[in-house]
């Protein structure tokens, strides 16, 4: 596809992304189970419990203890979605994670909605700018940070298909619709969404459609942009990711994260380790962030489309 295949087929939040997921993947096996820490409506499983009353789990707001569950029913061969925001699945329950769940091996997908700056006016105390590391660096976890509604979904069923632990990753507020509904989605398995020799564009999440603007004002200034949709953060596709900057000789790594940890983080190891290449992060630089609309969020902290084209432009100038 061309970069101007991507257009806005409608906007809509992402979390709907999943819950249309779980609802699908609800209907293809009964032993999926969704858990909650009394956060129904914002993880939108109301048409969920509605048809699977019994398959549902108010946990109330005990994330931990909602973890604890989630492992135990595992044990009789359920496959349950423990759910709630972004910040209190991961940052609140860590040892319950590690302990319960990857220590463990078991076969728990964790949903987390209402992740990183576009969580939006909640401010820094309920957004998370942390999560990719905390759950990368879990041994066994698949990461998850799909970037519209269609792949949101198309991902929750592949996790739920998936057997082990999984962290799925998605956000709050509305957002362009873009890809393809009936895109298969392969965990592991990154998405050239455009070739070009120029520079590399690795991006995830939210950041993909930024990061799609940014590589059509490039190409209309003669800069050949390759963009790559980094849906799956672990296991990362390191073949795709060296095929690419061995041919554009430069990379940026996009992303609504910290820089420290993240996908920024792991691709620098891959490179430092396999294959040399200067590189540019657009991410949050080491903060915290604060209340603000997700567009003045990411704005401020340079996450938007302006911040991809720069950066493009500093790495292709470092290359030798």
């Amino acid at each position: 596809m061309a970069l101007s295949d991507y257009t806005v087929q409608n906007e809509v939040d992402t979390r709907s992304g999943f819950g249309a997921g779980i609802l699908a993947l609800g209907r293809e096996n009964s032993n999926v189970v969704a858990l909650c820490a009394d956060l129904v409506g914002s993880l939108k499983l109301d048409e969920f419990i509605k048809e699977f009353p019994d398959r549902f789990v108010q946990c109330g707001i005990s994330e931990a203890n909602m973890i604890g569950v989630a492992a135990g029913l595992t044990i009789g061969g359920k496959i349950p979605f423990a759910t709630s925001f972004a910040n209190f699945v991961t940052g609140r329950v860590y040892d319950q994670v590690r302990q319960s769940v990857a220590y463990s091996g078991k076969n728990v997908k964790i949903a987390a909605s209402h992740a990183g700056l576009t969580l939006g006016e909640d401010g820094a105390t309920h957004q998370i700018l942390e999560d990719i590391g905390l759950m990368q660096m879990l041994p066994g976890m698949v990461v998850i940070n799909p970037c519209d509604f269609n792949q949101t979904k198309a991902a929750t069923i592949a996790a739920g298909r998936y057997e082990g632990p999984v962290y799925l990753r998605f956000g709050r507020p509305k957002w362009p619709n873009f890809t393809s509904a009936d895109k298969p989605f392969e965990i592991g398995k990154a998405i050239v969404m455009n070739e070009g020799k120029d520079v590399s564009i690795f991006a995830t999440g939210h950041l993909v459609w930024k990061a799609i603007q940014a590589a059509k004002l490039l190409e209309a200034e003669g800069i050949s942009v390759e963009l790559i949709n980094i849906h799956t953060i672990k296991p990362l596709d390191s073949e795709t990711v060296i095929r690419s900057v061995s041919k554009t000789r430069c990379a940026i790594v996009c992303e609504e994260h910290n820089y420290i940890g993240g996908l920024g983080s792991t691709v620098a190891t891959l490179l430092g380790r396999e294959c040399p290449t200067p590189l540019e992060l657009v991410a949050v630089n080491d903060s915290f962030g604060e209340s603000g609309t997700p567009d003045q969020l990411l704005a401020k902290y340079k996450l938007d489309t302006p911040d991809v084209v720069a950066a493009a432009k500093k790495v292709i100038a470092r290359k030798k």
